[in-house]
């Protein structure tokens, strides 16, 4: 085919002389950098004059030139769209329609700018219809957002193929940006702006005009808050003033809600809140039991608007179970303002406050104004220039007859006519082309009655350039004009006080609890008086049913109010609070512990610590640091402060040697000392401060020489003073045991100072307690001194940790037997004997966990 290779000849030869070097991180941040101000400028963000990103502009004014105005006909929206991609958006057809179908929705936009016919989505999440079956057509608002566009008052550009023009922005009578609100992420930004009331932001814009030197808070007594689709409560007027100040903040929102008799009644939710989301979650808090006291819930949601009613059980308070409801769902939730519009005719992304977005709309519309005052001062001027003309003929019109009819042509009568009665091409022409009907009397009258009324409007134009205050006149008439044809009432209450934020512990009951995890990493929560005490060498009652020989591994006491930290045996920690720990019945195993922890294949739970949460917020004060044990002994010091912001998905806590786990861990404090036991029936006593502190990932240093088939059983820090002489600076193995006989009743009568024991536990259910000063203190690195006689009989040493306060051991078995019993019906002994009956065990079974309360 020969035009086609006429075609390839005009196409140039590409050659390696074309290619210009350049390193490849300058093209890359290039590229970026235009891919970046592309989505800011041209996507993402909205201009601060019209409220309006480009792909809303796009479909408005694509509405605007097939004329589907407020009295148009429907069309479908597939039509609407398939012009806004052919015409003005070479992007994806559903990002046009999802945005198109936005403006539709009533529960999104405060004041819809596009009135839809059909299925545009729901408050539950329902998506729009497909694009083939809704119809759409503009609404009022953007009658006044389009306003004027053919009278020259924006600027046009070139749209993406060059075949027409669109506008850079709409003359915007509203202030759409504050009317109905904008979010968007662009990057490495993003903009956050709640929707207001029209008459607020109209009488803050008066205001300003008035008054240019108006603060922030006098302004926010005009615009007092967001007005919302969904209506709702809004709390907390400082905070609205932070945030309308610096542009950026937080408000607190809820839904409105009223109790009738024995059930609750929430007639609106919160801005964008899902509404089948929010019913859902209510459900799971009823199956959970986290929220007890609800009957029924009912979603009775209509036309007339929400309308959620829950039932409370007879013996239930309603207000109760609201707080609950207000605080574990989205019934209250925040908006975070980020007011952020592109400035500089749409070139420049830049964070605002309230007084900036009206400066910025108000110069918009002083330009409007100017810019359509002068293209219609032109049309008028050019209209009474035609007319001047016509009435001269009029005056003369034998004369101008006369010329005409002597003249060989159109040309030559133009031309006759300019020289006689100086007048202009345009003038000569109109009167060419006059009618004979224009040379009746009445036709003279109108136009010299036009004439009259075209110097009477070009003198009021002429006022409107040249007198400013008569230009905001026309501003501040026009706007009480929109306000009169579609304001609204607020639909958002405000409560002027802050709603504090909501603390989960506040509406839990701080009490002590026990906590087991099995080995199989099931852990539990129960009260501690699950178990009633019994006497010493009972045998107990089932704390758990074990299933595929699954233990009770570990148990502790905590605060319910209490942080927990979960060390793992892959040396990573998790922090949760113990009331997050679910409850459990007491014969029930409880939850997986991957349920709530990151945990990664193979990784399980080795140490559970509770930290006190006064202990936890003071964390970055000096001299507070958390001591980790391993099952061989050896030991290390890191600040409290470098766990205090533990991901979700955990941090490393330790780097563990091969085929040693962590087992213990402790808060310690300056000059604490830290007492270690083993399986052996050795302890350690060593200051703190031999300890130096190491960072998460070190191995730590050896804690106590163990031999290789023992362990370590126990390990906790006590601040405590020995008396002088008590501290052995050689190897304590070399101690003699003291001279107390290995029987029951060797038995020291009492602690006349009140000072801190030292209990033991063995795996056959011996128990002891033994004065702490008994002890001598040693150092880091040692054997340590005799702690219990360990015979077959009694089993080697399987807990031991220091009394203070507790009255009461909880001691659980491996078959899953749990007794309670008073601390003070273990005797206290010498070190060095073998204790007394704690509780009964069946030949088999041993003890594998205890718990002070």
């Amino acid at each position: 085919m020969p035009e086609i290779e006429d075609q390839l000849q005009l196409i140039p030869d590409e050659t390696n002389d074309n290619i210009v070097p350049q390193l490849i991180e300058e093209t890359m941040q290039s590229s970026y950098l235009k891919y970046a101000m592309s989505v800011i400028v041209s996507r993402a963000l909205p201009d601060v004059r019209d409220g309006l990103k480009p792909v809303h502009r796009r479909i408005l004014y694509a509405m605007y030139k097939i004329n589907l105005g407020p009295n148009a006909k429907y069309r479908k929206c597939a039509k609407v769209v398939g012009d806004v991609l052919g015409n003005y958006h070479p992007h994806g057809d559903v990002a046009v329609y999802d945005a198109l179908a936005r403006l539709a929705q009533d529960f999104t936009i405060r004041y819809p700018l596009i009135q839809g016919q059909g299925n545009f989505g729901s408050i539950d999440g329902d998506r729009p219809a497909s694009m083939r079956y809704t119809e759409c057509r503009l609404n009022l608002p953007s009658v006044y957002l389009l306003s004027d566009i053919e009278k020259r008052t924006v600027d046009f550009i070139d749209n993406y193929d060059g075949t027409t023009t669109e506008p850079t922005v709409l003359p915007a009578k509203v202030p759409n940006l504050l009317i109905n609100g904008a979010s968007g992420i662009a990057v490495g930004m993003a903009t956050n702006i709640p929707p207001h009331n029209l008459g607020e932001v109209a009488a803050g814009l008066l205001a300003l005009i008035e008054n240019p030197e108006i603060t922030i808070p006098e302004l926010v007594e005009f615009i007092k808050a967001p007005d919302f689709p969904t209506g709702g409560i809004v709390f907390g007027k400082k905070d609205l003033i932070n945030a309308y100040s610096t542009g950026r903040g937080r408000i607190i929102m809820r839904a409105h809600a009223e109790i009738e008799e024995s059930r609750i009644v929430v007639t609106d939710i919160p801005y964008q809140v899902n509404k089948l989301s929010l019913l859902e979650k209510m459900s799971d808090l009823v199956k959970d039991k986290t929220i007890e006291g609800i009957k029924d819930i009912r979603d009775e949601t209509n036309k007339e608007g929400v309308r959620i009613v829950i039932d409370a059980k007879r013996d239930a308070s309603p207000e109760v179970i609201l707080n609950q409801l207000y605080n574990l769902t989205e019934l209250q939730t925040s908006f975070n303002f980020n007011l952020l519009a592109l400035v500089n005719r749409g070139r420049q992304p830049r964070l605002l406050n309230l007084k900036e977005i009206l400066n910025e709309f108000l110069t918009h519309r002083y330009e409007v104004i100017t810019r359509r005052t002068e293209f219609e001062l032109g049309n008028c001027e050019a209209r009474k220039h035609i007319l001047d003309g016509l009435k001269i003929a009029l005056d003369f019109i034998d004369e101008v007859v006369a010329l005409i009819r002597s003249s060989k042509d159109k040309a030559m009568a133009s031309e006759k006519l300019m020289s006689r009665f100086n007048l202009s091409t345009k003038q000569a022409e109109a009167i060419l082309q006059m009618r004979l009907q224009t040379l009746t009397g009445m036709d003279k009258e109108k136009i010299e009655a036009e004439i009259a009324a075209l110097v009477l409007e070009i003198a009021r134009l002429r006022e409107i350039l040249d007198v400013p205050a008569v230009k905001t006149k026309v501003l501040t008439d026009e706007m009480q004009q929109i306000v009169e044809k579609f304001n609204s009432p607020r639909r958002t209450e405000i409560i002027e006080h802050s709603l504090g934020d909501y603390n989960k512990e506040d509406f839990i009951t701080d009490e002590p609890v026990l906590v087991q995890m099995t080995k199989s990493q099931y852990i539990k929560r129960l009260p501690v008086d699950t178990f009633r005490t019994q006497a010493r060498g009972g045998k107990g009652v089932t704390s758990i049913v074990p299933k595929e020989d699954d233990v009770v591994v570990r148990s502790f006491v905590a605060s319910t109010h209490d942080y927990v930290y979960f060390f793992t045996n892959l040396g990573r920690v998790f922090r949760i609070r113990a009331y997050d720990i679910p409850s459990s019945s007491r014969t029930s195993r409880g939850q997986a512990l991957v349920n709530f922890l990151d945990l990664q294949q193979n990784e399980k739970v080795s140490v559970a610590l509770p930290v006190n949460k006064d202990i936890e917020t003071n964390s970055d004060k000096e001299g507070i640091y958390l001591v980790l044990a391993t099952k061989q002994g050896f030991i290390k010091k890191v600040n409290l402060a470098d766990f205090k912001n533990v991901r979700k998905s955990g941090i490393i806590a330790i780097s563990l040697r091969e085929g040693d786990s962590l087992e213990f861990g402790s808060v310690c404090k300056t000059n604490d000392r830290v007492v270690l036991s083993s399986s052996g029936g050795k302890t350690v006593i060593f200051l703190e401060e031999e300890l130096r502190p190491q960072g998460r990932s070190a191995m730590g240093v050896t804690g106590i020489k163990i031999k290789k088939t023992d362990k370590v059983v126990g390990m906790e820090t006590i601040s405590f003073e020995f008396k002088e002489g008590d501290e052995d600076e050689g190897d304590a193995q070399t101690e003699l045991d003291l001279d107390v006989p290995e029987v029951e009743g060797a038995v020291i009568d009492h602690n006349p100072n009140n000072e801190p024991l030292i209990i033991v536990i063995t795996e056959k259910g011996f128990g002891k307690q033994t004065l702490l000063s008994e002890y001598r203190q040693t150092h880091r690195a040692t054997s340590g001194v005799k702690t219990m006689k360990v015979t077959p009989k009694t089993g080697n040493p399987a807990y031991v940790n220091i009394v203070n306060d507790e009255t009461d051991i909880i001691v659980t078995t491996q078959a899953g037997i749990t007794i309670k019993t008073p601390i003070e019906d273990i005797r206290l002994c010498g070190r060095a004997t073998q204790g007394v009956k704690v509780i009964r065990l069946d030949d088999k079974d041993k003890v594998v966990s205890c718990a002070l309360v």
